[in-house]
């Protein structure tokens, strides 16, 4: 458990101010932004925050298990890292960073395709579970390459980004005239555009990793994933950063749930930012949560350190929920535990941390 008298940083939303100190106007606009209106963005946190809790009391929580299953063995919680190509642009050693983070608190880390070639050597030194993240940039020999090495580099599991067609507006950037030194490497994006079922298809054929779609909306396509033979659904709006005006996530959460039929996992990003988000998505029927924005926050402010410190203050906060809730493990939550009520903050990215200045435009 993390002192809540001593150390640099007592709650999470320290961990985002610090951070928004510490990197470029740039960065910080690029890690906060996403489309055009930025609706789905606030849509991620209005579902989540029109979530209240149905408390039961006099349960025995003396104990609390807050652990969580990454293919059948216990992680400490039941979260991931989620991929984000432009760690390095946070802190030096980017992904590798995070991925040291993420094994010393024992949950897995999704590493993107774009992180630049050295750092993924690095990453490839980590021996806690790891899930390797494609954007598709060339053709099926392509593909197959680059699952090859994921296999090769000791990864768990694969995973396609399947939301990404075409490259958003993201009107932070453009109004500043600001790209992405990752975007100024890109190519091949026809390649993304043209990714079908019949991709998805050809990779349960021919390989041996674990598949997670990454992406899902509807139950129509959580449907059609597991009929693919898809092992792992992971619903995701790319954190508000794609399609302007879609659901939240947690909203799409239970129909895809409904539609999966316990037939693949099911994961879920989009927004969340305490422990007690973690715990109504889990009640909602997801395995595990993907933090993206959160933990960028904590590799900003403080690098390795600043991760794992995110990661055990977010343990805090899920102990806590559960414990005030009278559910002592995981397997306990379920839509029962949870009822639709009018938020009482405006959603926004930071609407989850109240003692941020939200009204200066920087947050």
């Amino acid at each position: 458990m993390v002192s809540q008298t001593e150390g640099q940083f007592l709650t999470l939303h320290e961990y985002v101010k610090f951070a928004r100190n510490k990197v470029t106007p740039d960065i910080w606009d690029y890690l906060i932004g996403g489309t055009e209106t930025e609706t789905s963005v606030r849509r991620n946190r209005l579902g989540i925050e029109t979530l209240a809790f149905r408390p039961r009391v006099l349960r025995d929580v003396s104990k609390i298990d807050a652990t969580g299953r990454f293919l059948g063995r216990s992680i400490r919680l039941p979260v991931a890292l989620a991929p984000v190509g432009s760690l390095e642009s946070l802190s030096p050693g980017g992904a590798a960073t995070a991925a040291k983070a993420a094994e010393a608190f024992n949950v897995p880390t999704i590493v993107s395709s774009v992180t630049p070639q050295p750092i993924l050597d690095d990453v490839a030194k980590s021996k806690g579970p790891r899930v390797f993240q494609l954007y598709v940039r060339g053709d099926q020999a392509w593909q197959d390459e680059q699952v090859r090495r994921a296999e090769d580099a000791g990864y768990d599991m694969f995973c396609l980004t399947v939301d990404t067609a075409i490259y958003s507006r993201r009107e932070r950037d453009i109004a500043k005239r600001f790209i992405k030194p990752w975007r100024q490497r890109a190519i091949g994006m026809d390649f993304q555009a043209a990714l079908n079922w019949s991709h998805v298809a050809h990779y349960k054929k021919h390989h041996r990793l674990p598949l997670i779609l990454k992406g899902i909306a509807t139950a129509e396509d959580a449907l059609m994933a597991v009929e693919h033979g898809v092992d792992t659904v992971y619903v995701s709006n790319h954190g508000g950063r794609q399609l302007d005006h879609g659901r939240g996530s947690i909203e799409v959460l239970p129909e895809v749930v409904s539609a999966v039929a316990g037939r693949a996992k099911v994961w879920v990003d989009g927004g969340f930012y305490r422990g007690s988000d973690v715990v109504k998505a889990v009640a909602l029927g997801a395995e595990l949560v993907a933090l993206g924005r959160l933990y960028c926050y904590g590799l900003a402010a403080d690098g390795e350190a600043g991760v794992g410190g995110v990661l055990a203050l977010l343990e805090n906060e899920m102990i806590s929920a559960m414990g005030l809730l009278g559910v002592p493990s995981l397997a306990e939550l379920g839509p029962h535990c949870l009822h639709t009520a009018a938020p009482t903050n405006l959603p926004g990215v930071h609407s989850a941390f109240p003692l941020l200045n939200l009204a200066d435009p920087g947050y």
